[in-house]
């Protein structure tokens, strides 16, 4: 998968895309991240969730220290460009928290 236009053009600009990290099997949603060119590059090529920190200014492979891995299955992007979905097998827990989902809090 080469990287589509309307992504490689924010890029270009600088920006960052969110990622959603979602659960192939039972579509939960289980995290959000952000992607720059390279983390969405190695998405692709090494098939595991890899991301952007913003506050470490570096890539982390999702697992990489907790071995909590992201197994992606389907790589997809909303109609506007600036937001990716994937479709992933989770190992283990999502959330650095330890949750599953890192949207285990509900607003009442």
């Amino acid at each position: 998968m080469d990287i589509p236009a309307e992504i490689q053009s924010r890029f270009a600009a600088g920006e960052l895309i969110a990622a959603i990290a979602q659960d192939s099997k039972t579509h939960e949603v289980l995290m959000l991240a952000w992607m720059n060119e390279e983390a969405l590059r190695a998405t692709i090529s090494t098939r595991q969730g890899t991301y952007w920190s913003r506050s470490r200014n570096s890539l982390w492979v999702k697992g990489e220290t907790s071995g909590h891995t992201q197994a992606v299955t389907d790589i997809s992007y909303d109609c506007d460009g600036d937001a990716i979905l994937l479709k992933v097998n989770q190992h283990g827990a999502a959330c650095h928290t330890g949750e599953r989902s890192c949207f285990y809090r509900s607003i009442d």
